[in-house]
């Protein structure tokens, strides 16, 4: 092989090539996916497109614009810091919930599941209906825009005043992503196939709705029976007690924390 490339040998990565590749390509990924799901996305298609503008400038020697694009630059680290300050922080604190990182992130799996499942507990001892989504892989944007966006810790304390009877937002859904509530009082949609079963309210059509389109893991409380049900992709599992319900979120909030 090597003597039919003669004198192309050189351009044959090595051992440490391949590794620093491999590095780079990750890397790349890791920053697109991260910036995939917001607005710095568009931000980025700019800043590349300034640089295209740059090399055309090179190119065709137009020594006005490569001058004012270069002064650009020269503040460039500076701006991409301030602008993507969000995201650069959301990575940070991502990178620290990564699978190497997971002994740290059980005992934060385990603070929120605990939290969840007290919130149920409490909400169907008294009798007051909710329904709560635990995002996955799929996000929940579209639908955190129908509610009131929120940005506070899992905790049972909130999660019970929120559902409160005749508090503002105690009609709709309440969003979790990983340990956090981004939005309450959201609009769900309805399951679009026939309900058999004629017992089942408004809140459990939408956390069956909300299955079908989503991957999300939906937990809902009767008022009526108190009874705690979870919908799972298109399925709704009734009558769940807290050692049933505690198992389910544990392996929901694993994807839900990983994938933040």
């Amino acid at each position: 092989m090597s003597e039919m490339l003669g004198p192309f040998t050189f351009l044959l990565p090595g051992i440490k090539d391949t590794v620093q590749i491999l590095l780079v390509a990750v890397g790349f990924y890791y920053v697109l996916r991260l910036l995939a799901r917001t607005r710095a996305i568009q931000m980025l298609i700019g800043v590349v497109l300034l640089a295209l503008v740059y090399f055309g400038a090179r190119l065709l020697d137009l020594e006005l614009v490569r001058y004012i694009m270069e002064r650009l630059f020269e503040f460039g680290a500076i701006a991409a810091l301030i602008v993507f300050q969000p995201e650069l922080r959301s990575a940070l604190a991502r990178l620290g919930q990564s699978r190497m990182f997971r002994f740290f992130g059980k005992m934060e799996e385990g603070a929120v599941v605990e939290e969840l499942v007290e919130a149920v507990e409490r909400l169907a001892r008294g009798k007051i209906g909710a329904i709560i989504a635990i995002e996955r892989n799929v996000g929940l944007e579209e639908y955190a825009e129908t509610g009131t966006p929120l940005q506070a810790k899992v905790s049972a304390g909130i999660l019970s005043s929120i559902f409160a009877p005749y508090g503002p937002l105690h009609d709709g859904a309440v969003l979790v992503r990983g340990d956090e509530i981004i939005a309450a009082g959201v609009i769900l949609p309805l399951t679009q196939f026939p309900v058999t079963d004629k017992s089942m309210g408004t809140r459990h059509r939408a956390a069956l709705g909300l299955s079908e389109e989503t991957d999300s893991l939906v937990v809902v409380v009767s008022e009526e029976t108190a009874q705690v049900s979870i919908a799972d992709r298109g399925r709704l599992e009734r009558d769940v007690d807290m050692e049933r319900l505690q198992q389910v979120l544990a392996g929901a909030t694993t994807e839900s924390l990983t994938k933040r």
